[in-house]
């Protein structure tokens, strides 16, 4: 467009010019060899402007006539350049899709319209063919190779890295990840592995450099920097808490600070300052991780944060966390272990029959079995929650790749990856629960199980040690249904049993708390006989 409006322009400029000579007359005399010539002055202008374009256009022709061969050779250059990288990009496409025969054709075919010195893709072209057709020793030679080019240096290593892996040699591939961080730390994977190796060997300090180097690269978001600042800090304050408690403080603390909602950065934070008797700012950072996420951990070392605290101070500071976090099921917990250990059965029963409402989950009928047994020893009501507890879901816990802990840590102790754990519910139990053999004779039959929901339904079971078979059974219901005849093991010699004249002295099982003596004379007379 800029230049059509020269063009024009120029055109425009000469129209005007002659013009202005055309309005102007006059005479033009040149004398030359004894002769005079004598010419107006509009004709003296065409001739010059004519005499110009001549030789410009004299000088074009012969230009063009004297770069013509290579003008001709050029323009088959570019054809064979262009068919060239045709045949690579159709290569690249069939490498991607896996399609080995087109891949290894049209490397060839690009390899001789191109040359690999100019076009490194060709190396890579051949290297992912090879891999595709098996040859994995061809492939990381050429693999090798490319590491003398420092355009493809990268890509070497990057080949090599994922061979390695390939064959499982963690030392190897955590090599060539080394060096590929150097040369670009803003690679994901290199940073990744390289981490691997630092954390595997607890060099946090390394761990930590190489993060901030990623960072100045530009190749990693602001939030997950933090992050994995926050789980290498608090993973070096864990290893010097008991060594350096001033670094160990300083390390957690800034760990907190990146991530204030990450429980075992807050948790070790406040364990360094307790230390150092700080417990009014350890306590504030507790309390701000609870609000942001309750953990059991939190609670439990906020609870005891004074070593010397009674069981009632404890038990106000885990009311206090109920009132940060109110309908939460970690703070009905925390109330009712402390309100447990503090003998306020009343307020721990109702605490943890809130947590069960909530969330019905293992540790919540467990808890409710130690304070019933705390309280009024009913070994019946005990076993109900117990056999509730097998049942329910379980607790939260701390898993990374299906490995299970009750302690957070910063590496996955199965891939050795960074920041793996999580914390939540591992799997549930697969399918039901496995029933015990019973035995065949029906002197040693067992009772059936009793279901957990049925809490006021308790059926206590008789077994006679001298007469085979069962004798009789007291039931606490009205409405209990009696089992019918045939679905005993040896119903006639049961029967003789009931009616012998000599009284049978039942012996119950080791776990059956039985029927309170004075209440015997009572409950006969809702005792019925089976025959």
């Amino acid at each position: 467009m800029i230049r059509i409006l020269i063009f024009l322009a120029v055109v425009f400029a000469l129209g005007l010019g002659f013009a202005w000579l055309a309005d102007r007359p006059g005479d033009m005399v040149v004398t030359f060899g004894g002769y005079q010539y004598q010419v107006s002055l509009m004709v003296a202008a065409v001739a010059v402007t004519a005499i110009v374009a001549a030789v410009m256009i004299t000088w074009w022709l012969v230009k063009s006539i004297w770069n013509s061969p290579y003008t001709i050779a050029r323009y088959f250059r570019v054809r064979q350049r262009d068919r060239g990288y045709q045949a690579l990009s159709t290569g690249m496409i069939a490498a991607g899709a896996g399609d080995a025969t087109l891949a290894r054709k049209m490397n060839k075919q690009a390899a001789k319209l191109i040359r690999s010195e100019t076009e490194p893709l060709i190396n890579l072209l051949d290297a992912q063919a090879s891999l595709l057709e098996g040859d994995h020793k061809s492939a990381r030679e050429k693999f090798e190779r490319m590491l003398d080019d420092p355009e493809m240096r990268l890509l070497g290593l990057r080949g090599l890295y994922l061979e390695a892996e390939r064959l499982g040699d963690r030392s190897a591939a955590r090599h060539y990840a080394g060096r590929a961080a150097d040369v670009a730390p803003q690679l994901g994977w290199a940073l990744d592995s390289t981490l691997e190796e630092k954390t595997a060997a607890g060099d946090w300090d390394g761990a930590l450099k190489l993060v901030d180097a990623q960072k100045s690269a530009g190749g990693i978001e602001k939030d997950v920097v933090n992050r994995k600042r926050a789980v290498l800090l608090t993973a070096k304050a864990e290893d010097l808490l008991d060594t350096d408690l001033a670094s160990a403080k300083a390390a957690a603390v800034e760990a907190n600070r990146l991530a204030p909602n990450f429980a075992p950065a807050a948790v070790v934070a406040a364990k360094a300052l307790f230390r150092q008797n700080d417990v009014r700012k350890g306590s504030k950072i507790l309390e701000a991780a609870w609000k942001a996420e309750p953990h059991p951990s939190v609670a439990d070392l906020y609870t005891h944060a004074r070593p010397g605290d009674a069981v009632l101070d404890r038990l106000a500071r885990a009311r206090k966390l109920e009132q940060l976090r109110s309908n939460n099921v970690e703070s009905s917990l925390a109330v009712a272990r402390a309100a447990l250990d503090a003998h306020e059965f009343k307020l721990a029963r109702e605490a943890a029959e809130a947590a069960v409402r909530m969330q019905p989950r293992e540790g919540a009928y467990l808890l409710l079995a130690d304070v019933e047994e705390a309280e009024t020893g009913d070994q019946g009501r005990v076993r109900q929650f117990l056999a509730r507890a097998v049942r329910a879901q379980r607790d939260p816990a701390w898993v990374a790749d299906g490995f299970v802990s009750e302690r957070w840590a910063p590496v996955s102790p199965v891939t050795g990856k960074l920041d793996a754990f999580e914390w939540r519910v591992p799997v549930e139990r697969l399918g039901p629960l496995i029933e015990q053999d019973v035995p065949e004779h029906p002197s040693l039959a067992l009772p059936s199980a009793v279901e957990p929901d049925d809490v006021e339904a308790a059926i206590v079971h008789e077994v006679d040690t001298t007469v085979a078979g069962p004798v009789e059974i007291v039931e606490e219901k009205a409405e209990a249904k009696p089992q019918a005849p045939e679905d005993l093991p040896d119903a006639k010699v049961a029967s003789e049993a009931v009616n012998a004249s000599d009284p049978v002295e039942p012996v119950r099982l080791p776990d059956d708390p039985g029927v309170d003596p004075g209440q015997e004379q009572e409950k006969s007379e809702r005792r019925f006989r089976l025959f």
